[in-house]
């Protein structure tokens, strides 16, 4: 139907100009206002001489403005490099010169080793501006984006993205959550990270209508805004459901009648939140996503059907085809006792690294997107995921997930957070390691611990060793950095 999300914008700016298309904290835009500051921002930026091939990093906010930017680098044909908000200059230095970029657009006055801009510099500039007409839209197969990994352990990869990418990610998340037409959507996760754009591309790509949120942490402002736009569906990070879930206790059950779903990803989810997210919103769809960037939405999973699975990740998404692979790449049978890696086949694979040739043929052979996580198709056709190569723990031949050791160990009430790792054992090849966090003021007593674990889990299960440390190692969207722990 289309062949990039800018290209999709421009369609609904014409066929429904007065639909509400985006809002932020302080903004809202129909579709038809929404096209003229993309339009109007591409000729800022065409004026600045950013041409088609061109990188542009830009800092990311929560804003109408910094999307507009977006989809005005693209549709220059330009490449869009987002980078965390408030992220240390001379980090965005670095993105710069990994990229090659033409220019660098950022919150504040820095130097980053290129031309750069500020925001109210652009914003003075776009007021004069006139309106840039495109000869056409960017091709399907070209680079829409880099999105570069921001892990605190080994190095950074720069994902490239095609707008091809970009579609098929967006109709894995349509299909994947039954998204109407009359979608309005409420998304607080970060407009750098491939998460959160994903869902506002799907929004785009079906011409509904997203609502975005700095954070959860206003609470009062979280169900303001659902109030307001009349918001019938949620996205968020495990974290964020979290906060939402200790700030707002049983609020969210009020509107049970009105949440048609809420989609989740990045991280796995604390077993805890979704037993009390399901008791709340008993008939709002419930989705889970796994993916990454280099292949993102590849699998949904809708947890609060009645079979509720432990580790599943569901069925593989609309353009996704999933294969379960041996250390060789070879294509098995999967069973719970004939576990894989999980692989990936389809539209919304990334191309490869950017300039990174090496990094990218250990990754992606033949258009298949090879990862290092255990999984297995059940007797159902769902996919049961494990766990990391490596996280994965092989007691004496059982293969024990990390995560349902730490999700009975959340259940302890003086325990804040904690992990799993193996470490060697000289009889059973492996065993578990529990690190712990501590609520304020709690004692560390790991025989209380064990003795917990052991009324709930299998024998083999039981962490072997418990070790208290003063904080447990997350990412910003709360993935857990095991390696750090390692």
């Amino acid at each position: 139907m289309f062949d990039s999300i800018v290209q999709a914008v421009f369609h609904y700016a014409d066929v429904q100009p007065n639909k509400l298309c985006l809002a932020d904290d302080q903004s809202e835009v129909t579709y038809s206002q929404y096209r003229q500051l993309i339009q109007r921002y591409a000729a800022v930026f065409h004026a600045a001489g950013v041409r088609a091939g061109d990188t542009v990093v830009v800092e990311a906010c929560q804003t109408v403005e910094y999307l507009a930017m977006e989809l005005a680098i693209q549709l220059l044909g330009a490449i869009f490099v987002p980078v965390e908000h408030n992220c240390a200059r001379d980090k965005i230095a670095s993105f710069a010169k990994r990229a090659e970029a033409r220019c660098v657009i950022a919150c504040s006055e820095a130097e980053y080793g290129v031309e750069h801009f500020t925001f109210d510099q652009l914003r003075t500039q776009q007021v004069e501006a006139a309106c840039y007409e495109p000869a056409g839209f960017p091709e399907a197969d070209s680079i829409s984006e880099i999105l570069f990994s921001t892990g605190t352990t080994g190095k950074e990869k720069g994902i490239v993205i095609t707008h091809k990418n970009n579609i098929a990610l967006a109709e894995n998340v349509i299909y994947g959550v039954e998204m109407e037409k009359d979608n309005v959507e409420l998304i607080p996760s970060p407009m750098n990270h491939s998460h959160g754009l994903r869902r506002y591309y799907a929004n785009m790509y079906n011409g509904c209508t997203v609502i975005l949120l700095g954070s959860v942490m206003n609470i009062l402002r979280f169900f303001q805004a659902i109030d307001k736009y009349g918001v019938n569906s949620i996205d968020l990070v495990p974290t964020a459901l979290s906060v939402v879930l200790k700030l707002s206790k049983t609020k969210l059950s009020e509107y049970k009648d009105r949440l048609r779903y809420i989609q989740f990803g990045a991280a796995p989810m604390m077993e805890a939140d979704q037993q009390k997210i399901c008791q709340l919103l008993p008939q709002t769809r419930l989705y889970n996503f796994y993916g990454s960037t280099e292949s993102g939405c590849i699998c949904i999973y809708n947890f609060n059907r009645p079979d509720d699975k432990k580790h599943c990740i569901g069925k593989p998404a609309h353009n996704a085809e999933i294969i379960i692979v041996d250390d060789e790449h070879r294509p098995i049978s999967s069973s719970a006792e004939n576990t894989g890696l999980l692989a990936s086949i389809g539209k919304m694979n990334m191309p490869g690294y950017w300039k990174d040739e090496e990094e990218t043929s250990r990754v992606l052979i033949d258009g298949v997107v090879y990862t290092n996580d255990v999984a297995y198709y059940d007797q159902d056709g769902d996919i049961i995921l494990l766990g990391r190569k490596g996280d994965v723990i092989n007691v004496g031949g059982n293969k024990v997930s990390p995560e349902e050791i730490e999700n009975a160990a959340k259940s302890i009430p003086e325990v804040a957070d904690c992990g799993v790792i193996p470490v060697p054992d000289s009889m059973k090849g492996s065993v578990p390691k529990l690190f712990v966090q501590l609520q304020p003021g709690a004692a560390f007593d790991p025989i209380a611990i064990r003795s917990f674990l052991a009324g709930k889990l299998e024998p083999y299960k039981v962490p072997e060793y418990i070790e208290q440390i003063q904080r447990i190692p997350r990412s910003y969207n709360g993935k857990l950095l095991r390696k750090e722990l390692k």
